[in-house]
């Protein structure tokens, strides 16, 4: 393909963002090395994130870069034009083969806790909080991480209604960070489960004293009978084909009355496959559920009581998270490798970049078994 039309197209579709090659501003990129325009138009998403890890191409803020290109909706303009039929062709050949695999089989979950959150508890405990919550922090009121990932413990706490006595079951409990809490200020027991070697061994004796029990399982081998139940950052993980069977085994695990929290991040249309950057290199088969999908799935079980969104809150803790990775890189480097740090810095950046645009969302969802007597008062 010609250099200087290939060139050309790109610079075109960028500008429609707002984006100039090579430009002044922080959210414009340079590029270093020419073969990034024939990559970006062979396969826009993996073709952008592979050559910004080999360094073909740089960002003073992928951020604003990032919340430019979702702003303008590129992604549509770039379904319309002529230049990436091919890659077209090959994304719906694509989509169709992932849309009927089960890519999150029960034979396949653990893959995500080898891939990512096993990276090594270092370079989490250099990002994350004190605590180590690795999901969406509630920052209403406060002004660092620290303070809004306790508030958002506390938030869930507060939704559930936890009461002294209760047995509550965390799916997908990461460090330990809510089960220790929930355990420690409201004097409830706690299971806690986890596809994570590293986060099994790691909340076992974050939350040793506490009434905690931590197991090394995938949701669908969960057995028993729960007051209530959390599932924080954990649904993105189930996969489409296997949202049902999900709510199945929540709606069996809780006691009548009970309530079930789902906190995830959401996608404002139905997807069936991945993102493909991010499930070759970030997230091993995460797909995002939409409104739709999670109401389809939920229907024959649970009364919806409550629905709230604050993905703009995802933003703030994305970027609170790349600070704290920037800044502790040089402790990192004896481990990871500067591709990894651009990877990394291209996963969180690219992120915070997409909930500042509001192309995805966090919701907090409140279900009860039953409905609530009387209803439910939504807490903010």
């Amino acid at each position: 393909m010609d250099l200087k039309r290939t060139k050309k197209w790109v610079q075109v579709l960028l500008s429609e963002a707002g984006i100039t090659l090579n430009g002044k501003n922080s959210a414009d990129i340079h590029v270093y090395n020419e073969n990034f325009y024939a990559s970006v138009l062979k396969d826009p998403i993996l073709g952008l994130g592979e050559s910004y890890v080999a360094k073909w191409w740089d960002c003073e803020r992928l951020d604003k870069f990032f919340n430019y290109l979702l702003r303008a909706n590129l992604a549509e303009k770039i379904k319309k034009d002529k230049h990436f039929l091919y890659y077209m062709f090959r994304s719906q050949l694509r989509s169709l083969f992932m849309s009927v695999w089960n890519l999150q089989a029960e034979s396949r979950a653990f893959e995500v806790g080898r891939r990512h959150y096993d990276q090594g508890n270092a370079l989490y405990q250099a990002m994350l909080d004190k605590n180590l919550n690795y999901s969406c922090g509630y920052w209403k009121g406060c002004s660092n991480l620290d303070e809004a990932q306790q508030a958002k413990l506390a938030l869930v706490c507060e939704k559930l209604q936890l009461k002294p006595g209760m047995h509550v079951l965390d799916i997908g409990c990461g460090w330990g960070s809510f089960c220790r809490y929930a355990a420690e200020n409201h004097g409830v027991s706690v299971l806690g489960v986890t596809v994570s070697k590293e986060q099994y061994r790691y909340a076992k004796d974050f939350c040793k004293g506490f009434p905690v029990e931590i197991c090394l399982l995938d949701y669908r081998a969960i057995k028993g009978s729960f007051d209530s139940i959390c599932s924080i950052g954990m649904f993105e993980h189930v996969g489409p084909k296997n949202y049902h069977s999900y709510m199945k085994i929540a709606y069996h695990c809780l006691k009548k009355g009970g309530l079930f929290l789902l906190h995830t991040i959401g996608s404002n249309k139905s997807q069936h496959h991945p993102n493909l950057w991010i499930h070759k290199y970030i997230f091993p088969n995460g797909v995002l559920p939409s409104i739709k999908q999670i109401g389809k799935a939920s229907e024959s079980f649970f009364v919806m009581e409550d629905w709230h969104n604050f993905g703009v809150y995802y933003d703030q803790t994305l970027m609170a998270w790349y600070a704290n990775f920037a800044k502790n890189w040089n402790s990192l480097q004896p481990f990871y490798d500067e591709p990894f740090y651009r990877m990394w810095k291209y996963y969180l950046l690219a992120c915070a970049g997409a909930f500042r645009a509001r192309d995805i969302q966090l919701w907090q969802i409140i279900f009860s078994k039953g409905g609530v007597v009387c209803g439910y008062d939504s807490i903010r």
